[in-house]
């Protein structure tokens, strides 16, 4: 079972990487014959000689690496705090549906609405950007922790209790191994919120950062400039949910 999911996975994997290859070369010969306007849609060719320009200048490292930063401390400060409170209300089952009612509005805010106080608050470096990126984790981690501990399978609560064990021994030896599968999927759906925050803090204020190097090109009409920010995001964004699928296959060994 567990090989026939791995080459599934493996199936999908080449299918999509089939897919995007041949959509490229569609883009690219539209763009050769002029089937489509290049500059105002860009071209693979285009792309190109903005990335070997960016690799020659250096900056495309750097810009990459803020990025890169401030997402992943966004997501480990968001998600982090986000699943703490939200499994330690199990203790509090009043407390914990008012928790996750406001966590509920505060996904409801636009996040750029936030990022004008959040630059006031922690200035213009890379601080405001992690708390943007982590606010913007935080209540997805929140509603997701409160609705799975509620969830827990109420038979095998039934028999810990049964057994006369404390709440403590309860959420040490059921709530959160049960919530570890739910943590990964927590972290793989705000790898995307983290990337968001990052993006958009670095538009309102930032000298540095894809979400910096886009803004600039596209108020320059670079638009393949702006396609190879895109890209770059987008790889990041698979790599690191790729790298959270690792660690759960390694964590999580049962559920195979």
């Amino acid at each position: 079972m567990k090989l026939k999911k791995n080459q599934d996975s493996r199936n999908a994997s080449i299918i999509v990487a089939f897919i995007l290859f041949i959509l490229g070369c569609l883009w690219w010969l539209a763009a050769q014959q002029q089937w489509i306007n290049s500059q105002l849609l860009g071209s693979p060719a285009g792309i190109y000689n903005a990335a070997v320009i960016s690799v020659e200048q250096g900056t495309i490292f750097y810009d990459t690496w803020i990025t890169f930063y401030e997402t992943v401390m966004g997501l480990i400060i968001g998600s982090g705090l986000g699943i703490i409170l939200g499994l330690g209300l199990w203790f509090y089952p009043k407390i914990s549906q008012i928790g996750e009612q406001l966590s509920v509005i505060l996904n409801s805010i636009p996040k750029i609405a936030l990022g004008p106080l959040i630059v006031i608050w922690f200035g213009s470096e890379t601080s405001s950007k992690i708390w943007l990126s982590a606010i913007s984790c935080f209540a997805v981690a929140m509603i997701s922790a409160c609705a799975v501990a509620k969830d827990i399978d109420r038979d095998l609560m039934n028999l810990f209790k049964s057994f006369k064990a404390s709440n403590a021994q309860i959420f040490k030896k059921l709530i959160i191994p049960s919530s570890i599968p739910w943590i990964f999927s927590i972290l793989k759906i705000n790898v995307g919120f983290a990337l968001i925050g990052a993006v958009v803090g670095e538009y309102i204020s930032s000298n540095s950062g894809l979400g910096h190097l886009i803004f600039v090109a596209g108020s320059l009409f670079d638009l393949n400039t702006v396609w190879l920010g895109i890209i770059i995001l987008t790889i990041m964004a698979a790599l690191l949910t790729a790298l959270i699928q690792h660690i759960e296959k390694k964590v999580v060994k049962w559920r195979a």
